[in-house]
C-alpha cells in the first residue's frame, strides 16, 4: 500500500480543467506501476457520468474508479494545483488538492479513505498542503500527521 509516498506527490501542477487534474493525479499512479492507463480513463469516465461527487470538502477532490478498472496496488497520489480548478461542485469548488485513489478491494478503499480523512480532518494539515511549495513539505506534514 502506497499512501502519498514522495514518488506520487507533486506540488504546483498546472492544469487547464478538472479532467486534466484527474489525469495528472492518475498519471502518478501509472508511472509507479500502481495502476494501469485504463484506470485514468475510468476515473475520468466516472467524473463525466456522475459529476463531482468526489469533491468531498472545500478545495479537495478524491477521484477514483472501481478496483477492476486497472488498480495494481492500493495507493493514493496527490497533486497540489498551482491554480485552483472548478469541478462543478456547488459548495466545495474550486479544487487545489487532488488525491488519486486506487484501491484493489473495498477493504483497501475504506482503509485508504480513513487515512485520508484522518489527515484532512485537521484544518491545519489542509492549509499546510495548500501552502506547500515543494514535495518535501508534504512529506513533513504527513509524518507529523501520523
Amino acid at each position: 500500500m502506497k499512501f502519498l509516498d514522495s514518488s506520487i506527490v507533486k506540488v504546483g501542477v498546472e492544469v487547464g480543467d478538472a479532467e486534466e487534474a484527474i489525469h495528472a493525479a492518475g498519471q502518478l499512479l501509472v508511472q509507479e506501476g500502481l495502476a494501469e492507463e485504463s484506470y485514468i480513463e475510468a476515473m475520468k469516465n466516472a467524473y463525466r457520468k456522475n459529476g463531482p461527487y468526489f469533491v468531498l470538502a472545500p478545495h479537495i477532490a478524491i477521484p477514483h474508479a472501481r478496483p477492476e478498472d486497472g488498480v495494481n496496488e492500493a495507493s493514493v497520489s496527490l497533486i497540489q494545483l498551482k491554480e485552483p480548478v472548478v469541478f462543478g461542485h456547488a459548495m466545495n469548488d474550486p479544487v487545489r488538492l487532488v488525491f488519486g485513489l486506487g484501491a484493489s478491494s473495498s477493504d483497501e478503499h475504506l482503509i485508504l479513505l480513513q487515512k485520508l480523512t484522518g489527515l484532512l480532518n485537521n484544518p491545519d494539515n489542509v492549509n499546510k498542503l495548500l501552502e506547500a511549495t515543494k514535495e518535501e513539505e508534504i512529506k513533513t506534514i504527513l509524518e507529523m500527521g501520523n
